[in-house]
């Protein structure tokens, strides 16, 4: 799937919570021969195919999404609007069985990494969802604001697909555990989970926040955390998918 969606399919939860409906397609996942400035861990590229269409969230959870669900914000940067940070990975596990539970389903969880990185490119092949140049990022990206904290979702220009904040605000939680190349990652849009994998504490993250260089907020870039850290996660939330 190439090119933008110019109608969208949507959904809407009982929370408020916007989903956009993502094709099912195929892409190169990774950062390809020719691309400056590029870490060691976003290769091999390899072919990723994504089987089956699913809703991925239009912005990252808000803080008055996550107290709805949880009761509760821990959060740095205070603000409705905001996107809820100092989130561990376990945390956000419970978020969404929570959410789960109170929509009477089993069709929310965090995305794989592959997932992520073929709605964030939206049939793309540059540095970024809008092209390669650093020069238009205050466009579509808050990056490289080194005391200056998150910002209220929504409020820069979203990718060709209709979602917004992939590049920079916040970090996002992936479901995959980290590996530091993709040698044997999986080409079906599954999460990497491997039981006996001797990096498992760590899991990955996708996306950049305000604090990130710009090159550190490219379609291709990743980062990774252990599952239970907060220390330093005023740069991490999340963004849910939710399955068809």
């Amino acid at each position: 799937m190439e090119g933008k969606l110019e109608n969208y399919c949507t959904y809407t939860n009982s929370l408020g919570m916007e989903f956009i409906l993502i094709p099912a397609g195929e892409f190169e996942m990774g950062s390809s021969a020719d691309e400056n400035n590029w870490y060691k861990n976003e290769r091999p590229v390899h072919k990723v195919s994504i089987e089956k269409a699913f809703y991925l969230g239009k912005f990252l959870i808000t803080q008055k999404q996550w107290t709805e669900v949880v009761g509760s914000n821990p959060s740095k940067f205070a603000g409705d609007n905001r996107p809820v940070d100092r989130v561990s990975w376990n945390a956000a596990q419970d978020f969404i069985n929570k959410l789960n539970e109170k929509e009477g389903t089993e069709k929310y969880r965090l995305p794989s990494e592959d997932e992520w990185e073929y709605a964030c490119r939206a049939g793309t092949a540059t540095r970024y969802s809008f092209g390669d140049s650093e020069s238009e990022l205050d466009e579509y990206c808050y990056c490289g604001n080194l005391d200056i904290g998150s910002h209220p979702v929504g409020q820069k220009k979203p990718n060709p697909w209709g979602l917004y904040d992939m590049h920079g605000n916040l970090w996002e939680w992936m479901q995959d555990m980290y590996h530091d190349s993709y040698e044997d990652a999986p080409a079906d849009g599954s999460a990497r989970e491997d039981a006996d994998f001797s990096s498992k504490i760590m899991r990955v993250l996708r996306g950049g926040s305000w604090q990130t260089s710009a090159v550190g907020c490219r379609s291709a870039s990743r980062y990774c955390y252990p599952p239970i850290a907060r220390r330093n996660s005023s740069r991490v939330g999340l963004r849910l998918l939710r399955e068809t």
